[in-house]
Protein backbone atom coordinates (compact mmCIF):
# COMPACT_ATOMS: atom_id res chain seq x y z
CA UNK A 1 0.00 0.00 0.00
CA UNK A 2 1.06 3.68 -0.82
CA UNK A 3 2.40 5.40 2.26
CA UNK A 4 0.16 8.11 1.41
CA UNK A 5 -2.88 5.69 1.86
CA UNK A 6 -5.28 5.25 4.59
CA UNK A 7 -7.58 1.59 3.70
CA UNK A 8 -10.16 2.62 1.88
CA UNK A 9 -13.74 2.13 3.30
CA UNK A 10 -15.67 0.05 0.48
CA UNK A 11 -15.11 -0.44 -3.07
CA UNK A 12 -14.99 2.44 -5.57
CA UNK A 13 -14.77 2.68 -9.49
CA UNK A 14 -13.16 5.88 -9.82
CA UNK A 15 -10.74 7.87 -7.84
CA UNK A 16 -12.83 10.84 -7.46
CA UNK A 17 -15.32 11.05 -4.77
CA UNK A 18 -18.12 12.82 -6.95
CA UNK A 19 -18.45 14.17 -10.31
CA UNK A 20 -17.76 17.80 -9.40
CA UNK A 21 -14.78 16.65 -7.55
CA UNK A 22 -13.65 15.50 -10.73
CA UNK A 23 -14.30 18.52 -12.29
CA UNK A 24 -12.49 20.59 -9.72
CA UNK A 25 -9.22 18.55 -9.77
CA UNK A 26 -9.59 18.53 -13.85
CA UNK A 27 -9.92 22.08 -13.65
CA UNK A 28 -7.26 22.77 -11.44
CA UNK A 29 -4.55 20.52 -13.58
CA UNK A 30 -6.07 22.28 -17.08
CA UNK A 31 -5.08 25.95 -15.76
CA UNK A 32 -1.75 24.06 -14.20
CA UNK A 33 -0.69 23.22 -18.16
CA UNK A 34 -2.05 25.81 -19.82
CA UNK A 35 1.02 28.24 -18.32
CA UNK A 36 2.72 26.31 -20.41
CA UNK A 37 2.34 27.16 -24.36
CA UNK A 38 4.08 25.27 -25.62
CA UNK A 39 3.22 21.64 -23.84
CA UNK A 40 1.02 19.58 -25.84
CA UNK A 41 -1.84 17.48 -25.03
CA UNK A 42 -4.10 14.89 -26.26
CA UNK A 43 -5.71 11.81 -25.33
CA UNK A 44 -4.74 8.25 -26.24
CA UNK A 45 -6.38 5.32 -25.56
CA UNK A 46 -4.39 2.63 -23.95
CA UNK A 47 -5.29 -1.19 -22.59
CA UNK A 48 -8.89 0.32 -22.55
CA UNK A 49 -7.98 3.57 -20.72
CA UNK A 50 -8.65 6.78 -21.72
CA UNK A 51 -4.91 8.80 -21.05
CA UNK A 52 -3.40 12.02 -21.28
CA UNK A 53 -0.50 12.08 -22.61
CA UNK A 54 1.64 15.63 -22.62
CA UNK A 55 4.56 16.38 -24.66
CA UNK A 56 7.20 18.82 -24.57
CA UNK A 57 9.90 19.68 -27.78
CA UNK A 58 13.43 19.62 -26.46
CA UNK A 59 16.72 18.82 -27.50
CA UNK A 60 18.93 16.60 -29.26
CA UNK A 61 19.21 13.53 -25.99
CA UNK A 62 17.08 10.67 -25.68
CA UNK A 63 13.63 11.06 -25.18
CA UNK A 64 12.20 11.03 -21.86
CA UNK A 65 8.85 9.22 -20.75
CA UNK A 66 7.90 10.27 -17.34
CA UNK A 67 5.13 8.10 -15.49
CA UNK A 68 5.05 10.56 -12.02
CA UNK A 69 3.13 8.93 -9.20
CA UNK A 70 1.41 9.88 -5.51
CA UNK A 71 0.49 13.40 -5.57
CA UNK A 72 2.52 14.31 -8.61
CA UNK A 73 1.01 14.45 -12.21
CA UNK A 74 1.98 16.33 -14.98
CA UNK A 75 0.32 19.50 -13.74
CA UNK A 76 2.68 19.08 -11.05
CA UNK A 77 5.93 19.06 -12.74
CA UNK A 78 5.48 21.93 -15.83
CA UNK A 79 8.64 23.73 -14.62
CA UNK A 80 10.26 20.12 -14.16
CA UNK A 81 9.42 19.14 -17.56
CA UNK A 82 10.84 22.70 -19.09
CA UNK A 83 14.15 22.15 -17.46
CA UNK A 84 13.84 18.45 -18.74
CA UNK A 85 13.58 19.68 -22.06
CA UNK A 86 16.61 21.71 -22.22
CA UNK A 87 18.56 18.22 -22.89
CA UNK A 88 15.43 16.01 -24.75
CA UNK A 89 11.84 16.02 -25.78
CA UNK A 90 9.88 14.90 -23.05
CA UNK A 91 6.29 12.77 -22.73
CA UNK A 92 4.14 12.84 -19.32
CA UNK A 93 1.28 10.39 -19.05
CA UNK A 94 -0.18 10.21 -15.75
CA UNK A 95 -1.29 6.93 -14.63
CA UNK A 96 -4.58 6.07 -15.01
CA UNK A 97 -6.62 5.78 -11.15
CA UNK A 98 -4.52 8.53 -9.82
CA UNK A 99 -5.42 12.20 -9.56
CA UNK A 100 -4.96 14.53 -12.99
CA UNK A 101 -5.92 14.22 -16.89
CA UNK A 102 -5.53 10.02 -16.86
CA UNK A 103 -8.12 7.64 -16.52
CA UNK A 104 -10.40 7.53 -13.55
CA UNK A 105 -10.56 3.99 -12.71
CA UNK A 106 -8.46 2.90 -10.22
CA UNK A 107 -8.75 -1.20 -10.80
CA UNK A 108 -5.33 -0.87 -12.91
CA UNK A 109 -3.86 0.18 -9.29
CA UNK A 110 -5.06 -3.42 -7.87
CA UNK A 111 -2.87 -5.29 -9.94
CA UNK A 112 0.67 -3.99 -10.66
CA UNK A 113 0.36 -5.77 -14.14
CA UNK A 114 -2.80 -4.08 -15.33
CA UNK A 115 -0.06 -1.11 -15.01
CA UNK A 116 2.95 -2.85 -17.00
CA UNK A 117 -0.12 -4.21 -19.72
CA UNK A 118 -1.33 -0.38 -19.91
CA UNK A 119 2.35 0.37 -20.39
CA UNK A 120 2.72 -1.91 -23.13
CA UNK A 121 -0.14 -0.17 -24.97
CA UNK A 122 0.94 3.17 -24.39
CA UNK A 123 4.63 3.22 -25.71
CA UNK A 124 3.82 2.02 -29.67
CA UNK A 125 0.94 4.93 -29.52
CA UNK A 126 2.98 7.37 -28.57
CA UNK A 127 6.56 7.23 -29.47
CA UNK A 128 8.19 5.25 -32.44
CA UNK A 129 12.12 6.05 -31.08
CA UNK A 130 13.83 4.86 -28.18
CA UNK A 131 12.80 6.63 -24.85
CA UNK A 132 14.28 6.57 -21.33
CA UNK A 133 11.03 5.75 -18.71
CA UNK A 134 11.46 8.02 -15.85
CA UNK A 135 9.31 6.17 -13.17
CA UNK A 136 8.41 7.73 -9.81
CA UNK A 137 6.48 6.01 -7.09
CA UNK A 138 4.17 3.94 -8.85
CA UNK A 139 5.53 5.20 -11.98
CA UNK A 140 7.96 3.09 -11.24
CA UNK A 141 6.30 0.06 -10.57
CA UNK A 142 4.34 0.09 -14.34
CA UNK A 143 7.95 0.14 -15.56
CA UNK A 144 9.25 -2.88 -13.86
CA UNK A 145 6.09 -4.53 -14.65
CA UNK A 146 6.52 -3.91 -18.59
CA UNK A 147 7.12 -5.94 -21.16
CA UNK A 148 11.26 -5.08 -22.16
CA UNK A 149 11.26 -3.35 -25.69
CA UNK A 150 13.52 -1.78 -28.29
CA UNK A 151 11.12 1.15 -27.74
CA UNK A 152 12.85 1.41 -24.07
CA UNK A 153 16.22 2.77 -23.96
CA UNK A 154 16.75 2.57 -20.57
CA UNK A 155 14.48 2.75 -16.81
CA UNK A 156 15.67 5.65 -14.52
CA UNK A 157 13.53 5.05 -11.43
CA UNK A 158 13.15 7.62 -8.80
CA UNK A 159 11.82 6.50 -5.19
CA UNK A 160 10.54 3.48 -6.74
CA UNK A 161 7.42 1.46 -5.12
CA UNK A 162 7.39 -2.33 -5.41
CA UNK A 163 10.92 -2.85 -4.05
CA UNK A 164 11.16 -2.31 -0.50
CA UNK A 165 8.54 -1.58 2.43
CA UNK A 166 7.72 2.00 3.25
CA UNK A 167 10.07 2.29 6.28
CA UNK A 168 8.15 2.39 9.28
CA UNK A 169 7.06 5.89 10.90
CA UNK A 170 4.34 6.39 12.83
CA UNK A 171 4.43 10.26 12.54
CA UNK A 172 3.50 9.93 8.75
CA UNK A 173 0.50 7.29 9.40
CA UNK A 174 -1.14 10.22 11.25
CA UNK A 175 -0.11 12.65 9.70
CA UNK A 176 -1.84 10.90 6.18
CA UNK A 177 -4.92 10.44 8.50
CA UNK A 178 -5.08 13.69 9.81
CA UNK A 179 -5.01 14.85 5.80
CA UNK A 180 -7.76 12.04 4.67
CA UNK A 181 -10.54 13.40 7.87
CA UNK A 182 -9.65 17.01 7.17
CA UNK A 183 -8.39 18.46 4.29
CA UNK A 184 -6.74 21.12 4.19
CA UNK A 185 -4.04 23.58 3.51
CA UNK A 186 -2.69 22.71 7.30
CA UNK A 187 -2.89 19.11 6.93
CA UNK A 188 -1.85 19.05 4.04
CA UNK A 189 1.43 20.54 4.57
CA UNK A 190 1.51 18.56 7.66
CA UNK A 191 1.67 15.14 5.13
CA UNK A 192 4.36 17.00 2.81
CA UNK A 193 6.65 17.59 5.90
CA UNK A 194 6.49 13.83 6.81
CA UNK A 195 6.92 12.63 3.27
CA UNK A 196 10.54 14.57 3.73
CA UNK A 197 10.54 18.18 2.34
CA UNK A 198 13.88 19.73 1.87
CA UNK A 199 13.97 21.24 5.49
CA UNK A 200 15.25 24.51 3.67
CA UNK A 201 11.88 25.10 2.04
CA UNK A 202 9.84 27.54 3.81
CA UNK A 203 5.95 26.40 2.89
CA UNK A 204 5.61 23.70 0.46
CA UNK A 205 4.24 24.62 -3.38
CA UNK A 206 1.99 21.34 -3.95
CA UNK A 207 0.05 22.53 -0.49
CA UNK A 208 -2.89 23.59 -2.56
CA UNK A 209 -2.60 20.49 -4.98
CA UNK A 210 -2.55 18.34 -1.95
CA UNK A 211 -5.29 20.13 0.13
CA UNK A 212 -7.04 19.77 -3.11
CA UNK A 213 -6.68 15.76 -3.80
CA UNK A 214 -7.49 14.95 -0.38
CA UNK A 215 -10.96 16.83 -0.26
CA UNK A 216 -12.08 14.96 -4.10
CA UNK A 217 -10.34 11.95 -4.40
CA UNK A 218 -10.13 8.42 -2.28
CA UNK A 219 -7.17 6.86 -1.16
CA UNK A 220 -5.09 4.95 -3.69
CA UNK A 221 -5.01 0.91 -3.23
CA UNK A 222 -1.95 1.04 -4.78
CA UNK A 223 0.29 -2.79 -5.23
CA UNK A 224 2.51 -3.78 -2.51
CA UNK A 225 5.81 -5.09 -2.98
CA UNK A 226 5.96 -6.97 -5.92
CA UNK A 227 6.83 -10.39 -5.73
CA UNK A 228 9.71 -12.25 -8.15
CA UNK A 229 7.54 -13.22 -11.07
CA UNK A 230 6.23 -9.94 -11.76
CA UNK A 231 9.69 -8.26 -12.41
CA UNK A 232 10.38 -8.69 -16.12
CA UNK A 233 13.60 -9.46 -17.13
CA UNK A 234 15.40 -5.66 -17.83
CA UNK A 235 18.79 -7.11 -17.96
CA UNK A 236 19.62 -6.67 -20.91
CA UNK A 237 18.40 -2.58 -20.37
CA UNK A 238 20.43 -0.24 -18.52
CA UNK A 239 18.50 0.80 -15.11
CA UNK A 240 19.34 3.70 -12.74
CA UNK A 241 17.21 3.55 -8.94
CA UNK A 242 17.55 7.11 -6.93
CA UNK A 243 15.95 8.60 -3.87
CA UNK A 244 16.06 12.24 -2.09
CA UNK A 245 18.09 12.16 0.37
CA UNK A 246 15.83 14.06 2.78
CA UNK A 247 13.06 11.09 1.71
CA UNK A 248 11.80 9.46 4.64
CA UNK A 249 9.93 6.70 2.99
CA UNK A 250 12.17 5.57 0.65
CA UNK A 251 15.67 5.63 2.27
CA UNK A 252 18.59 5.15 0.15
CA UNK A 253 19.80 2.71 2.66
CA UNK A 254 16.43 0.92 2.69
CA UNK A 255 16.47 0.93 -1.15
CA UNK A 256 20.00 -0.58 -1.76
CA UNK A 257 19.37 -4.01 -1.09
CA UNK A 258 16.74 -5.06 -3.23
CA UNK A 259 18.42 -2.48 -6.08
CA UNK A 260 21.11 -4.76 -6.09
CA UNK A 261 19.68 -7.77 -5.52
CA UNK A 262 16.57 -7.42 -7.83
CA UNK A 263 18.12 -4.90 -10.58
CA UNK A 264 21.95 -5.27 -10.06
CA UNK A 265 22.50 -1.57 -9.88
CA UNK A 266 23.23 0.88 -6.74
CA UNK A 267 20.94 3.74 -5.43
CA UNK A 268 22.33 7.29 -6.17
CA UNK A 269 21.24 9.55 -3.58
CA UNK A 270 19.31 12.99 -5.20
CA UNK A 271 20.83 16.17 -3.12
CA UNK A 272 18.13 18.37 -1.99
CA UNK A 273 15.32 16.01 -2.84
CA UNK A 274 12.46 14.72 -0.63
CA UNK A 275 9.71 11.87 -1.47
CA UNK A 276 8.73 13.91 -4.35
CA UNK A 277 11.97 14.14 -5.60
CA UNK A 278 10.89 14.64 -9.59
CA UNK A 279 9.35 18.55 -7.92
CA UNK A 280 11.45 18.71 -5.38
CA UNK A 281 15.32 19.17 -7.01
CA UNK A 282 14.42 18.49 -11.09
CA UNK A 283 18.18 19.57 -11.37
CA UNK A 284 19.25 16.53 -9.59
CA UNK A 285 16.45 14.43 -11.81
CA UNK A 286 18.26 16.30 -14.93
CA UNK A 287 22.02 14.99 -13.71
CA UNK A 288 20.51 11.30 -13.85
CA UNK A 289 19.16 11.61 -16.68
CA UNK A 290 22.23 12.78 -18.25
CA UNK A 291 24.33 10.07 -16.40
CA UNK A 292 21.35 7.27 -17.66
CA UNK A 293 21.50 8.14 -21.40
CA UNK A 294 22.91 5.53 -23.15
CA UNK A 295 23.54 7.75 -26.13
CA UNK A 296 24.98 10.52 -24.31
CA UNK A 297 27.74 12.80 -25.58
CA UNK A 298 30.93 11.78 -24.14
CA UNK A 299 32.21 15.09 -23.45
CA UNK A 300 29.72 16.87 -20.85
CA UNK A 301 25.81 17.66 -20.68
CA UNK A 302 23.32 17.91 -23.75
CA UNK A 303 22.31 21.40 -24.18
CA UNK A 304 19.51 22.92 -26.00
CA UNK A 305 20.83 24.29 -29.61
Amino acid sequence: MSPLSVPPVGPARSVYRSAAGEVAVRAWCEAALAREPRLRTRRVPAAGRDTGVHRLSGGPATPVLLLSGELLGTANLVPALRLLAEDRPVLSADLPGLPGTGDASRSALHRAGALGAWLDDLLPRITDAPVIVLGHGIGAVAALTATPSPLVAALVLVGPDGLAAPVPDLGRTRAAWAWRLSPNARTAAGLLDALGAPPERDGHPLTVWTALVGRHCRAEPVPGLLRGEEFRDWSGTPVAVATGEHDRVLTPSLLSGPARRLLGTGVSVLPGAGHLALHDAPEAVRDLLRESDPHRPRHGPVLAP
